[in-house]
């Protein structure tokens, strides 16, 4: 299928002070001179913040990381999540017609986007606030037929709730994403057959659809207010090794990557691009390799520091854990058996502390820094309350 910018263009493109804080904020996870890895990401919030890819955008974005036009243009024109065409302001319906929904009713679903929509796909409706297209699978099959609405997954829908959606929205309403026919995920309609014993105690919604309602982004495009902007990745985290020790915690990849030396070629050759002098290299490959060195227990390579633990829990009671954001009920048990039970003891941890823990939390490696519990911790441990632990007191959300 040919793609081609739309002929009707806006004449400039700029980030808001927030997408731009974050689009910024995502270039610093890569190294200096690979700075274009992160046109999908950028070329993905310009089209949150405008609704559709322009001209005017796309080189916006190639502008910040040092490319070509061109080179992002292909990028925006090879995936078909990028809308290079106007979408309707209130939303954009993307179809699901390949097997398991066309089976289930996806022809009926297009149907009504014929019908209270437009014609065509990709053409607005007649007063701008709807747009459609039929996508190939979006891997909801089990809870087929489904559309995208958005960001979010409408799925087990009848041409009847499906025209009632739309209505809705027209009418400024939200609707809840997820199954549209009562289920809470993908179990069977009539009720789990096995696992029962894990169908009491759940949040009103599965976890993406209640993620969704409870940052209240449905339907609304991402516009860098719902969550904190967080860069962990750049001072912390249980595989960061500054270059140079006389690199500080929380310097920039550029930082670092000025301090670091230049490889040297050997004899009179010249380095290539990536910094390898291909000579040495192909030597390297044709040289037998060494015999391994005997393998150490993973606890002597492990980084970091074991912090105190606790025996068991003070008189009171051990602290909700999971108050803390990505700490579910294994991760609190996993703390609990590492001796860990209360908020203090997570907010007196030391960055080598934070790596330990990191390393051993098997099958949650790097958990600590992502979500930074220390920060979250001492909050919790003076009494006071985070944003996720607002919420999740009040729906029960981890």
């Amino acid at each position: 299928m040919l793609r081609r910018l739309h002929p009707e263009q806006p004449e400039s493109f700029a980030f808001t002070p927030d997408n731009r804080a974050w689009a910024e904020a995502q270039i610093t996870k890569y190294p200096e001179g690979r700075q274009a890895s992160a046109v999908i990401p950028l070329l993905w919030r310009a089209q949150e913040q405008e609704g559709w890819l322009s001209r005017p955008a796309i080189e916006h974005v190639a502008e910040m990381l040092g490319m070509d036009y061109i080179r992002a243009l292909e990028v925006a024109t090879f995936y078909f999540m990028f809308q290079l065409q106007p979408v309707g302001s209130v939303a954009h319906i993307q179809v699901c017609g390949t097997t398991s929904c066309m089976i289930c009713g996806a022809e009926d679903l297009i149907a009504v986007c014929r019908e209270k929509i437009a014609p065509k796909a990709h053409e607005l409706s007649s007063d701008g606030k709807f747009s459609w297209e039929e996508v190939e699978c979006l891997g909801a099959c089990a809870n087929a037929p489904m559309a995208q609405i958005g960001k979010d997954y409408y799925e087990d829908l009848t041409a009847e709730n499906f025209a009632k959606l739309i209505d809705d929205l027209a009418a400024g309403k939200v609707p809840t994403p997820g199954p549209q026919n009562g289920r809470y995920a993908c179990e069977p309609a009539s009720g789990l057959t096995s696992l029962k014993e894990f169908d009491s105690g759940k949040t009103t919604s599965n976890a993406s659809v209640q993620l969704a309602t409870d940052l209240g982004d449905t339907i609304k495009r991402i516009d860098g207010t719902e969550v904190p902007l967080l860069t962990p990745w750049n001072d912390r985290g249980a595989n960061h090794r500054p270059a140079d020790p006389s690199v500080k915690l929380n310097t920039t990849p550029q930082e670092v990557g000025a301090k670091a030396a230049k490889p040297k070629p050997a004899g009179n050759a010249t380095v290539d691009e990536t910094g390898i002098e291909k000579r040495e290299a192909q030597a390297k490959s044709k040289a037998k390799p060494k015999a391994k060195a005997a393998a150490q227990p993973e606890s002597d390579v492990a980084p970091g520091k074991k912090p105190r633990t606790m025996k068991a829990p003070r008189k009171a009671g051990a602290d909700d854990l999971k108050m803390i954001k990505g700490v579910g009920p294994k991760l609190e048990q996993m703390l609990h058996k590492l001796g860990f039970f209360h908020f203090d003891q997570v907010a007196n941890w030391t960055q080598d502390e934070v790596q330990w823990v990191d390393q051993n939390l098997e099958g949650f490696k790097g958990r600590v820094s992502r979500d930074d519990w220390v920060a979250q911790a001492t909050l919790l441990a003076e009494g006071k309350e985070t944003e996720f632990s607002a919420k999740a007191k009040k729906g029960g959300v981890y």
